[in-house]
Formats: C-alpha cells, structure tokens, sequence
C-alpha cells in the first residue's frame, strides 16, 4: 500500500558497532534465522488471535513521523496555511487509523471517507481566504490520498478552487513543490526531514531527524526554507514503524511497552518478523537489540508491515512483527 521509503529499515548509519547483531544467523529454508547469541531465556512463543496492538516505544527508538502539510513556498499565505492547520489539529494516530480502516478494509473510496471525517470534526467550517487556484499532490497509496483529500475540504471550504492530483513517490512531487507547480502535499516529518537532508547532503549526510517532534520539525523547516517549501502544524497522526503483538500474546505475557518485551521476551522461543534487511536495520531489529536490548530467538524474513508480517502474527508464527503505526489492522485492536 505504502510507496514512501521508511526510516524505520533505512540506512544502517552508525549502528554498524561490532557485535551488535552478533548470532543473527543465516536463513534457513522456513524463512527464519538461527536464534542470537545470549538469548538463554525461554522467551515467549507466539500466539495466534485476530487482534493486532502495537508495543509502546517507551525509549523512543523510532523518530517523529506525524502528518503535516508541505507547501510551496510560493503559496504559502496565512489563510491557505490556517485551513491546512485545521486538519492536523483534527487528526491524531487513532483517528487516521479509522480514516485507513474506511478505505483497506471497508472501501470507501478516498473522497467518501474524507467526507464523512470532516463532517465530524467541523473541517467544512474554516475562515475564508482570498482564494485561487490550488493543486493538492499526493502520493500513490491510498493514505495520502485520503489526507490529500481532507486538505481540499479545509482548502475548498476556505475559499479555494482545488484539485487533487495523485503523483507518485517523493522524488515525482517534492521537485514539483519546490517550483510551485503544486502546492500542497501531505508529509511525513522525519522521512520528509531526511529526505531533503540526503538530498543536500548526501546519501550518508548525518541524520537530522529525531525522537522528539520539536526538533525533527524545527530541521524540517530548515530544510524546507532552502528549496522554498514551508510547511504548517505538525499533526499528532503517526505513520511510521512499530511492532505489534496479536491482543492474546499481549494478554497472556503481560507486555504492553517494548521495555517489557525485552525484559519478558528475550529468548529462545520468540520469532521477530520483517522484512529482509530488519536484522541490519537501526529502527528495526538492529535498534531493538542497541536501544532495548531485546534479543529474539529467530527472525522471519517476510515483508515491511505488510500482509506476510501480520498474517505470521494472526496464525501464531510470529511472536512481534514490524508493522505500520497507523495500519488498518490494528482499528480493531
């Protein structure tokens, strides 16, 4: 579904310490790597149950990816960016994750979902600006088409005649920003941070997103002001990289925080599920060892938050699987 490239498996960066994936093992023909060194405890078998819940990042491994409005400089006036305002103050994880429920599993299309969203949440009712021409971009999963089409409600009710345009990825719309051929995008702030980071820097520039919202957005806007893209209020939505237990794994370990994870987990019998490039990835299974020292007794190599991960958890094949934080499945949970 998701087409942006996520930090969570990104770069290795500085966690390339020696030993630090010590024992993960070569695959095996089930998928799965051989259990780590120093992982001597039971750990926790999986459990297999319809419900998926995401762990709480108590030490913050993962870095602040909230919605929030990009937009080209140009067509950045106060009224544009009050009404684009309204809509991150509107949404929160719990609330995008319905918005995602109404279109993967209900099928509402975009349109209809963002509809029946702003009608709740008073989105039709925003001041009026001077109005013109605006052409709101998103990117091609079904998410940032639903957010690109909240922003023309809050835009439109403000005076705007609005277009959505689906682009593509990043590298397709964010040029499009900087020149002003669009002027609005749906964003991600860390991903959005480093993206323009690499680009001016390097692909090995030093990262300059953080754990802390403030300050990943304070060098967004930084980055931002270079290439002539603004940006509005950061939301308290969050679509990045988590891990999730099935309810019943949760229930019967007594696990709610990555914390208790590691202090209950580590071990033998738990399976850690991702996809391939998760055991060398500083926000997936390389930073759980160095942040939680969370130690798995096996890895499954299957997909980033996608349908292999969270079927492995559902049937009881894995134990915790990286996952998106304002996936669909977790609605229910």
């Amino acid at each position: 579904m998701r087409a942006r490239t996520r930090l969570a498996v990104g770069a290795l960066g500085a966690l390339t310490a020696a030993g630090l994936l010590t024992g993960c093992g070569e695959a095996g023909s089930s998928g799965t790597a051989a259990p780590e060194q120093g992982s001597s405890g039971a750990g926790c078998a999986p459990v297999a149950g319809d419900q998926l819940v995401v762990l709480t990042d108590d030490k913050k491994l993962q870095n602040t990816d909230n919605v929030i409005p990009a937009i080209s400089a140009k067509a950045a006036t106060p009224p544009l960016v009050a009404a684009l305002d309204k809509v991150s103050a509107a949404l929160d994880t719990a609330k995008l994750i319905e918005l995602n429920r109404a279109v993967d599993v209900d099928r509402k299309t975009p349109q209809v979902a963002a509809k029946e969203f702003a009608d709740a949440n008073g989105l039709g009712q925003v001041d009026k600006g001077p109005g013109g021409q605006v052409t709101v971009g998103a990117a091609n999963f079904s998410e940032s088409q639903t957010i690109a089409e909240l922003y023309k409600i809050a835009l439109t009710s403000a005076g705007y005649q609005v277009k959505v345009q689906t682009i593509g990825s990043r590298e397709l719309y964010e040029p499009a920003l900087e020149k002003g051929e669009i002027q609005v995008v749906p964003e991600y702030a860390a991903t959005m941070a480093e993206f323009l980071n690499t680009k001016a820097n390097g692909k090995d520039a030093e990262p300059v997103s953080s754990p802390e919202l403030d300050k990943t957005v304070a060098a967004l806007k930084a980055a931002g002001d270079k290439v002539g893209i603004s940006f509005g209020q950061a939301s308290q939505a969050q679509d990045q990289n988590a891990f999730a237990v099935t309810r019943a794994f949760a229930d019967k370990y007594q696990v709610a925080t990555l914390s208790d994870l590691a202090a209950k987990c580590s071990g033998k019998a738990t399976v850690l599920a991702g996809p391939p490039e998760c055991p060398q990835r500083p926000k997936c299974q390389a930073g759980l060892v160095q942040v939680y020292d969370f130690r798995a007794g096996s890895f499954s190599s299957l997909d980033a938050g996608g349908p292999q991960t969270k079927n492995a958890l559902k049937t009881g094949v894995a134990s915790v699987g990286l996952v998106f934080s304002s996936d669909a499945a977790l609605a229910a949970s």
